[in-house]
């Protein structure tokens, strides 16, 4: 389905609003909200600080990952009807790391426009002041909550030469950070918190210089972890270990065969031949 932001379609509009500072929403942001008919948002309370910030008076309506799943119907009926719809959350962009998924899928499952607009978020200025390489880098953002989930989860991305971004709460930081330490050894990382807010503060250092430091700091945290830079030794796995390494993180099978044949200096055919033979 093709679809046009500016095909004059009933649409839902994903609006990023500010992290901390005001200042930091669009012109484009605010007249949206101004345009649309109504507006989804997590916390009515919250939004409604900011629409009063910026003087729009819009019809509210809660959407959060408790209720998305009900609201959503009442959403593509509106669009049926012709109406433009907002949808914010307290900080940041819809749908990393909040709520907004189930609704926007509905919304294109039904052939409407979601038409997402750029604007705040937190893990890019966190990446850009890390000192850390930006490039390749993965955003994961929470992790699990239970130990045993988190320690799989680090697991798996323990041998990925990629800059790490991680959210994380402040009531989970220090555990976190020793979890990192067991599972990445003592890797550079930084510590980004109240972005873009008064006491904004960025430390950076190792994983074992940052952990005694972590229990005096307040606020939502970024998290940005230096990727595995070591050479490993591919010669002691399979092929299809090798490439079952690539495949458990989430990689294509096309993909993973083509970097195992650069890893191994070996032709594409030979280790799509091997991996077929073997992988039954």
């Amino acid at each position: 389905m093709r679809q046009s932001s500016y095909d004059g379609s009933a649409s839902l509009y994903l609006i990023p609003t500010p992290i901390g500072n005001l200042d930091d929403i669009t012109v484009r942001a605010l007249k949206v909200l101004e345009m649309v008919d109504f507006i989804l948002c997590e916390d009515t309370r919250e939004s409604s600080k900011l629409l009063n910030h910026f003087n729009i008076k819009k019809r509210l309506v809660s959407c959060h990952e408790y209720n998305e799943d009900k609201i959503k119907e009442y959403i593509v009926s509106e669009l049926k009807n012709g109406k433009n719809i907002g949808l914010i959350t307290d900080q940041g962009s819809p749908i990393v790391s909040d709520p907004g998924y189930v609704v926007s899928k509905a919304v294109i499952d039904n052939h409407f426009n979601v038409i997402a607009l750029p604007g705040a978020t937190a893990f890019v200025p966190a990446l850009t002041s890390s000192g850390l390489s930006p490039s390749p880098f993965l955003f994961y953002g929470f992790l699990q909550t239970k130990e045993s989930k988190i320690k799989k989860e680090l697991i798996s991305l323990s041998k990925l030469p990629y800059t790490l971004i991680f959210y994380e709460a402040p009531h989970r930081i220090e555990k976190t950070l020793m979890y990192m330490l067991e599972v990445f050894g003592n890797r550079n990382i930084s510590i980004h918190r109240e972005i873009s807010k008064l006491h904004e503060e960025i430390c950076r250092g190792t994983i074992q210089e940052l952990i005694p430091i972590v229990p005096e700091l307040k606020g939502e945290f970024v998290v940005v972890v230096d990727g595995n830079h070591e050479d490993i030794d591919y010669s002691s796995m399979s092929i299809l270990e090798h490439i079952n390494l690539y495949l458990d993180d989430g990689m294509s099978e096309k993909d993973a065969i083509k970097t195992v044949a650069k890893e191994r200096g070996v032709a594409k055919s030979i280790i799509y031949k091997e991996y077929h033979e073997n992988k039954k």
